[in-house]
């Protein structure tokens, strides 16, 4: 069995969300060999910092808190659907997704984009491909439990600048109980379209979102 990590290392000074309510990541020592003769530190982080999990709650006022999200849902397998060659601000509709996955229904997705390469660059947060509203509405009827990227989000990247609704496809996907995994890294290390996906972020009462560390099994024999 390979593993794959796909999770960004918490750091300070790394991506994150340009907007007053994402906060910076701050790591401060506290103890100290020579001193207190041990190492701990306190994290200040977000719900939504790097590599995470955005429960239905974080855009539908009565979704499920992370906490409650079964970890059925969030380990299983995972079809990778390849948008590699995605322009630049691409909108990936139905017809890219049926070209990816034919008949099949997979109840966990990853979009592999590579996107994570524009990380560390406003690019990252402006020009990355996002999904249509009737391609998020197909893989809600086609049964998805769970969707996974290598982009800051699936929306727009313009969205909030003109546009009529908020975060419509946050709020189509988590509205219908979609699990949405964000900033993913490293999908360009996967061999195969069909992983073993494990995600487990914090547990958080009544949070919205958490942190998460996330990998993918593939079997060698396979590759």
């Amino acid at each position: 069995m390979r593993i794959v990590d796909l999770t960004l290392t918490i750091r300070e000074g790394m991506t994150t969300f340009p907007v007053p309510w994402h906060p910076f990541v701050e790591i401060t020592q506290l103890g100290r060999f020579g001193i207190e003769d041990r190492e701990t530190r306190k994290l200040v982080l977000g719900t939504h910092t790097g590599t995470h999990v955005d429960a239905p709650r974080h855009f539908i006022p009565e979704g499920a808190s992370i906490d409650a999200i079964a970890p059925e849902q969030l380990v299983g397998p995972a079809r990778v659907c390849d948008f590699t060659q995605a322009r630049d601000f691409q909108m990936i509709g139905i017809d890219e997704l049926e070209d990816e996955l034919g008949e099949e229904r997979p109840e966990r997705i990853i979009l592999r984009y590579d996107w994570s390469r524009q990380l560390d660059t406003m690019r990252y947060y402006t020009d990355h491909p996002f999904l249509s509203e009737q391609a998020a509405n197909w893989l809600v009827q086609r049964g998805c439990r769970l969707l996974a990227m290598d982009t800051p989000m699936p929306d727009d990247p313009k969205n909030g600048k003109g546009c009529d609704i908020d975060s419509p496809i946050h709020k189509i996907l988590l509205g219908n109980g979609v699990v949405l995994v964000e900033y993913l890294c490293n999908l360009a290390a996967l061999r195969q379209k069909q992983v073993q996906l494990v995600v487990a972020p914090l547990k958080i009462l009544d949070g919205d979102g958490a942190p998460a560390r996330v990998f993918a099994l593939e079997d060698e024999a396979i590759s």
